[in-house]
């Protein structure tokens, strides 16, 4: 019964010793402590409660103590039940104080609750970074097409943080830049011999304002040269113009077409008109006979005038020159 017992205890002391270290961390305060940062123990514990680690509060006290920050412990607790991310508020504001830039603890947690770095932002304030753009395709005055590659060298605007445009925004505006100067220029030639030109107008446009970053400079890495884009848009509309002619030529001739299937159509109905005349002629003489209007010999000298008729044709058709005109 005594080991039983003995046991239970045993148990039971390290239960609670476990349940102690572990609402209160001991090595870390001792650090803390001689880092000259106290915290009382029961804050501590009040820390484990609210589901903060005392470690990522005490550690960021003691990092921003040693670089001469006085952080408050609230606002930081405040700031890890918000989701952020302490550790990085407190290295971006060691790195701003090291580097004369403004930088306050209610701004930097804005920075980093709207989801940007804070410290990367700093860091690119204190080293500007270089943006290399897409190719952007324009074309001159003359109609030749340029491609055109840039570099942009921008610095963070802390300010400019929360609620500024991003790194996508400048891209599309110094590429819109580029197009609108490459096509004002007369020609591309003109383009090629100056192409400091094209940053010079770019950075006049002001193209920076609204955005979390500030343009430092504006730098042509390349230029091709692309299609001939006039002539090409020329044998466009020469083939339009073709494909047009040639259009309205099938509609004339199958117009002509048409009217020519009409004609035929209606000599055949002469002809037919004809036919049907010519089927009712031996019924009128014979009706012209019976009457009294017509004679025996008014039809002879007519059948004389008929067969006369016919060998002067068939003469004609014989000869070759029926007017005589040889000699």
């Amino acid at each position: 019964m005594e080991t039983t017992y003995l046991i239970i205890i045993i148990a039971s002391l390290l239960v609670v010793l476990w349940i102690f270290f572990y609402f209160v961390p001991l090595g870390q305060w001792f650090s803390a402590l001689f880092a000259k940062v106290y915290v009382p123990i029961g804050q501590l514990i009040a820390m484990r409660i609210r589901k903060v680690p005392p470690s990522v509060i005490l550690n960021a006290l003691v990092t921003s103590s040693k670089a001469g920050l006085k952080l408050d412990r609230d606002k930081l607790e405040a700031h890890y039940l918000a989701k952020g991310n302490v550790p990085l508020v407190v290295n971006a504001l060691v790195s701003a104080d090291k580097a004369n830039i403004d930088l306050p603890f209610n701004m930097a947690t804005a920075i980093d609750l709207a989801g940007r770095n804070v410290l990367e932002a700093v860091q690119m304030s204190v080293n500007p970074k270089v943006i290399d753009t897409p190719p952007v395709t324009a074309v001159a005055k003359d109609g030749i097409q340029l491609i055109c590659k840039a570099r942009v060298t921008v610095r963070a605007n802390i300010k400019q943080l929360v609620g500024g445009a991003g790194e996508d925004t400048v891209l599309a505006r110094v590429g819109e830049g580029c197009v609108s100067s490459i096509g004002s220029a007369d020609s591309h030639k003109a383009v090629l011999e100056n192409p400091d030109s094209i940053s010079r107008v770019v950075l006049e446009k002001g193209l920076d304002a609204g955005t979390a970053f500030e343009i430092l400079s504006i730098d042509i890495a390349d230029i091709d040269i692309g299609k001939n884009i006039g002539a090409v848009l020329q044998m466009d509309q020469a083939n339009a113009d073709k494909n047009i002619a040639q259009a309205k030529a099938e509609e004339r001739r199958a117009m002509a077409v048409a009217e020519e299937q009409e004609m035929k159509a209606l000599a055949q109905q002469m002809r037919a008109k004809v036919i049907e005349a010519e089927a009712q002629v031996p019924t009128a003489m014979a009706e012209a006979f019976r009457s009294g209007n017509l004679g025996i010999m008014d039809y002879y000298k007519m059948k004389n005038i008929v067969a006369d008729t016919k060998m002067r044709d068939s003469i004609s058709e014989d000869d070759p020159d029926p007017d005589n005109t040889r000699s």
